[in-house]
Formats: C-alpha cells, structure tokens, sequence
C-alpha cells in the first residue's frame, strides 16, 4: 500500500463469472499469487457469476453447452437441480481448489488513469493501482428494455429476463413474450403450459436450425460477433447468429401452435398492444426477453469507446489502451470462448508485466 492508501498490486480481475475464474485460474498457473500479485473482484453475493441469478425451473438438464472451467470438470450433476444450484456449488469449489481467494460482494465503481502507468481500481473496499486489468463483468447486470410508445400506460405487469420467476406465477394470465432468442422460447415454451394464453412477438422471423452444429459452424459464428468487435460495434450474442436448435420440445410446441410469431407490436396499450393495421392484443403481462448489453460503464473514464458504441478489441486486449483485456465479451461470452479468452489474456498480461515479451515458465496450481 503507497502512501496515499492505495493497494498496488500487478493484475485486477473483474467478475468471478466464467471468464473470470478461468482467467484467475490461468494467472495462478502463471506464478502469480492472489492478494499478493493479482486480486479478484466480484459484485455477487456467492459464487456462481450470473447462473446464480437463473430462475428456478432451468435445471441443469436444460443447459445447452456449460463447458467446464480449466483444470477441473464438473461431474456427477443431477439433471435435475437448479441450474443456479448445481453451477454455483461448482464455481464455489473450483474458488477453494484453486484457492483464488474471491472478494466480495465488491462493487467496482470506476478505472482510471493512475500514476506511473498504473490504473486505479476504485471499489466498495478501497482502491488498488494496477498494472493490468482483465474485465470479465458479463452482462446481467445490463438487461436491454426497448422502448415502444404507450409503454408507461399498460396496467398490467412488465418484467425482463433477469426478473423470471419461473412459470408457475403467470398461471392462469395472458402472457406476451417478447424477443426471438433462446430465453424468449424456453420462457413461452414453459409458460404455455399454465397461462391462459401465451403470445410470441419478435422484431425478426425466428431461424430455427437444424442438424448438427459443429466446430466449423462454430467457428464462423464466433468470427462474425469477432468481426464487430473488431469494428468497434457492439457485440452481438454468438446465438443470435446461430440460430435456435430445433430440438424435440421446439418441435412439439411449434406443432402446438405455441411458437407462431407475431410481428412486432407498433404501441402498448393499457390493456396490452396494439398494431398499426388495427390489430390487438389483451394482456395481463409482458415479459421482455431481449437480451443483455455488456456491463463496462465502470470503464467510462478510460475512453475505449469507439464511435461505433462498442469497444474494439483484438483477441482481448482493447485497442485503446492494451492494459485493459476483455472476456467474456462479444466472441468470448459462450463458456468454452470465455476459457480461451482467460487463457488468451492472461498470456498477454504476461507479456505486459514481463517487459520483453518474456513468458515465465508456468508454476504448479494447488490440486
């Protein structure tokens, strides 16, 4: 600690989510030590990043593609629990095995330009000068609400993604969904089932895809989010180039005549919305399924922004300034993406603190 009450430390982390972790994970192999070389800050109440915060009806069967974090697979999971449950007692015990000494709850309120080409952290405990960030602070925290005219007049209930109880509190009432992604048809598909009725409304005709989705697939739809990033736009989800997989249930509710899609609504009204060729919808509830914006507005006084909206990255490492490194962002934000990204940063923080371009040898990692 200097003399003005700061913390010194070479490397902060950002986020306790999978990007997170697996960069912690990656610094810990690099040789560096948590609270002595490098210290992690996580705004959670527990472990288990934003899966924590998933309602209770997505059981860990119905996760598509949790890849495990580095060094140690999650085994054993019932089906069956809670995806929050199952996934935050396997973030909990990959903290302790790996001992990467978590704090939290810590609120990070700003980074800014430090002295000596340090970047100051400034936190609920305090503020820490470092000589690396890696921000790995998803995006849940940012859910995205579109705005439509009328939107302040409806009686009824409006909620988002990151508010979803499960379906059992909308029985018996006409629920809208909005948003043609992966939580707006897992939302409708468990909802039909209580509500009196169910309506789907997106800005786009859904894609559903079928076959199987392979590495190369994979590949070019990580290369089109990387392309915008690369640009300085915001980034997209890698689903919302993917398509939806057409799998048993969606078959049977588009059978079912539970996913048939509505254009999107011109105007709410007080009992639900409206079109601009007069027709209607009543409703009791409008849940918004659209999505998540990137959680970086502590990353303000930075500049990183492009004029795009986005920051522009490569690989990980901001263009405006290469002390800062993103994961978990744009081409990153599937688990197996935010792995590599940990790995891929870690790697040029090492670089960055090394001086040369010299990477030390990496040391072992507690069992």
């Amino acid at each position: 600690m200097n003399e003005f009450g700061v913390r010194e430390l070479d490397v902060a982390v950002i986020g306790a989510g999978q990007a997170g972790l697996s960069a912690a994970y990656h610094l810990r192999r690099s040789g560096l030590e948590p609270d002595r070389d490098f210290v992690v800050y996580d705004h959670a109440p527990r472990p288990g990043g934003a899966w924590q915060f998933r309602w209770p009806s997505l059981t860990y069967g119905k996760v598509h593609g949790m890849h495990a974090l580095p060094g140690m697979e999650l085994t054993g999971a019932d089906d069956s629990r809670p995806s929050s449950e199952v996934i935050g007692e396997y973030f909990e015990a990959y903290e302790h095995r790996f001992g990467l000494r978590v704090h939290r709850p810590v609120e990070v309120s700003a980074v800014r330009e430090g002295d000596g080409g340090r970047l100051l952290v400034e936190t609920s405990e305090g503020t820490y000068a470092v000589r690396a960030l890696i921000n790995a602070t998803g995006t849940w925290d940012r859910p995205f609400w579109p705005r439509y005219p009328g939107q302040e007049t409806f009686l009824g209930r409006q909620l988002h993604t990151a508010d979803y109880p499960g379906p059992w509190e909308f029985a018996g009432q006409r629920v809208i969904v909005v948003g043609g992604g992966a939580s707006g048809t897992q939302h409708l598909m468990e909802i039909a089932e209580v509500a009196a009725a169910t309506y789907w409304v997106t800005r786009r005709e859904p894609v559903f895809r079928e076959g199987p989705f392979g590495e190369e697939q994979g590949r070019a739809a990580v290369a089109m989010v990387e392309e915008r990033v690369r640009r300085g736009l915001p980034p997209q989800s890698v689903v919302s180039v993917t398509g939806l997989p057409l799998t048993d249930a969606v078959r049977r509710a588009r059978e079912q005549g539970v996913l048939d899609r509505l254009p999107m609504f011109d105007r709410i009204t007080p009992t639900g919305v409206a079109w601009e060729d007069g027709r209607t919808v009543e409703a009791d509830v409008i849940l918004w399924a659209t999505g998540f914006r990137p959680a970086v507005d502590h990353l303000a006084p930075l500049k990183l922004r492009e004029p795009g909206g986005g920051i522009r990255a490569e690989d990980t490492r901001a263009v405006r300034d290469g002390r800062v490194h993103l994961v978990g962002y744009g081409p990153s934000a599937s688990t197996i993406g935010a792995n590599r990204a940990g790995r891929a940063a870690v790697r040029s923080v090492r670089r960055l603190l090394d001086g040369a371009g010299r990477e030390e040898a990496p040391a072992a990692v507690p069992a």
